[in-house]
């Protein structure tokens, strides 16, 4: 068992291949052998987040994840601590595996419930093993109706004062999407409960079993989950492919004493519309990309504002250089096309898809190629000539171009960043909770940096300029989109707690250089 942390790839498994594993493993070993190893492994976690609980309060469903929650029952009852079972099935009716397990923890001497006792505190803990992997939250699934007991058990989960570790998935969520299933999510008196009593939610602990699932790293997964960690209960993946990764950190590249600018690149943002064009300034965007560029390593930054040339010099950042759009040698550059580029930028477009040496595409490009077959076509058309590039959306901007809802982006983000990778032949970045970077022919990889400080304007300008500096610097485009994602969440990961982080600041610390 190991917990999991950002700092290496791991390989993601959905809810087909965990099951196929299951299955081959269940043939090859003895009888009961995986709930057994399962529920120790679960007792050991428990004992490890909560070695002082004066009461473990178990809520478990009538399948195998219930079963796993009754074999770890009867360890911690064996081991000296006051166990509470609320178990929703019947022997009669269990798997046969649960139906041992519940022998063994009512032999153990296990308290049985209706419900969860309520004198649990903090120091107490909760595991809900009510239903593991068996959910959807696919539209096209059975609608599922909650019972009332599971209504009650869910609800005492999410309200409780005592930390809970969930059984290989928080009970609801979709191994494969990290979405809830309707019906099952928390709902919103869950966060107005601690609001109103002044308190932060307790920790949250999830114990994989077998496989690590994507469901637990983006969307509404994260922070569900909480603290994840992995028990494969000694069984090798074989030759089960993943179906995606979990990024982990790149290398830093060392920089040779005998370099110069010209060997980490240049960078161009176009973008930033200005007074003539809306009434409004909008440059702020281009020179937070430019900014972030720099700060990334790039050698030489320019920067061609689509304001008809109005500013010619940036006095917080002297190093930023001001041209002409007319005046950039496309051929010769990565350019960052976009960033507050507002209307104005349809006229330029073309050509910055057709002539850029490489290439990312965000905000008011992305918007306007979602109306306009031809620049699709001009898109597509690069990656056929071998012309690296890179589109950074958000699911609202993921969703015009893919000619979806919104909603329907985010209930399959690995999915939608696949579609997006196909569909314009180019790597891919859907950004949001467990950001998705993705490439034609290649698994996709959710990145386990970020947090909420990165949900305020600008953010994304400075992703865009990030990713542009390490394609300028000679990565592809996939590695560059991968390593940019990284260290963009992780700047905001490393951010002292409790303080503001604005776009300006953390385009100045990121690159780590």
């Amino acid at each position: 068992m190991h917990r999991i942390t950002a700092h290496q790839p791991y390989p993601l498994f959905n809810t087909a291949a965990t099951r196929r594993l299951e299955n081959a493993a269940a043939v090859a070993l003895p009888p009961h052998t995986l709930m057994q190893r399962a529920g120790l492994a679960v007792a050991q976690l428990a004992q490890a987040l909560a070695p002082h609980a004066r009461t473990v309060w178990i809520a478990c469903g009538p399948g195998n994840n219930g079963g796993d929650g009754l074999e770890a029952a009867m360890h911690l009852q064996r081991s000296g601590r006051r166990v509470v079972v609320t178990w929703l099935g019947q022997p009669d009716t269990a798997p046969a595996d649960a139906r041992a397990s519940w022998q063994r923890a009512r032999d153990a001497g296990v308290v049985w419930a209706d419900t969860a006792p309520g004198d649990l505190g903090a120091n107490d803990l909760c595991i809900d093993a009510l239903l593991g992997i068996g959910v959807s939250s696919s539209p096209h699934s059975p609608a599922r109706t909650p019972d009332t007991r599971l209504q009650a058990c869910l609800q005492a989960l999410h309200r409780s004062p005592a930390p809970v570790l969930a059984v290989d998935l928080p009970s609801g969520l979709d191994a494969d999407t990290g979405q809830f299933a309707a019906g099952l999510a928390p709902d919103t008196q869950t966060h107005q409960h601690y609001h109103l009593h002044h308190q932060a939610p307790p920790p949250r602990h999830t114990l994989s079993l077998l496989t690590l699932k994507p469901g637990l790293f983006t969307a509404a997964g994260r922070d569900a989950a909480g603290q994840v960690w992995l028990d494969d209960l000694g069984v090798e993946p074989g030759h089960e492919p993943p179906n995606a990764w979990l990024s982990g950190p790149a290398l830093p590249a060392p920089r040779a004493h005998a370099s110069h600018k010209g060997s980490y690149g240049d960078v161009a943002v176009v973008g930033g519309e200005g007074l003539a064009a809306r009434g409004m300034g909008m440059a702020g965007a281009a020179l937070l990309a430019a900014s972030a560029a720099l700060h990334s390593g790039a050698g030489r930054v320019l920067v061609a504002l689509l304001d008809n040339g109005q500013q010619q010099l940036d006095p917080q950042q002297p190093e930023l250089m001001f041209r002409r759009f007319d005046a950039l040698a496309l051929e010769q550059l990565t350019v960052v096309c976009g960033c507050g580029g507002g209307q104005a930028i349809a006229r330029v477009l073309p050509e910055v898809i057709t002539r850029a040496a490489r290439l990312v595409l965000d905000a008011d490009a992305l918007n306007t190629i979602a109306t306009q077959a031809a620049l699709h076509a001009l898109v597509v058309a690069r990656g056929q000539h071998g012309q690296a590039t890179v589109l950074t959306p958000h699911p609202l901007e993921a969703a015009r171009l893919l000619g979806l809802t919104t909603a329907e982006v985010q209930a399959h983000r690995l999915d939608a960043a696949q579609q997006l990778a196909n569909q314009f032949n180019c790597a891919a970045v859907l950004k949001g909770s467990g950001t998705v970077v993705a490439a034609p022919d290649r698994v996709p990889a959710i990145n386990p940096t970020g947090n909420a400080r990165l949900a305020t304007a600008g953010t994304g300008d400075v992703l865009a300029g990030m990713v542009g500096a390490h394609l300028a610097a000679g990565a592809s485009a996939l590695r560059a989109a991968s390593e940019a994602v990284y260290q963009h969440g992780q700047a905001a990961d490393d951010w002292p707690a409790r303080q503001a982080l604005t776009a300006s600041v953390l385009a100045r610390r990121v690159g780590g250089r």
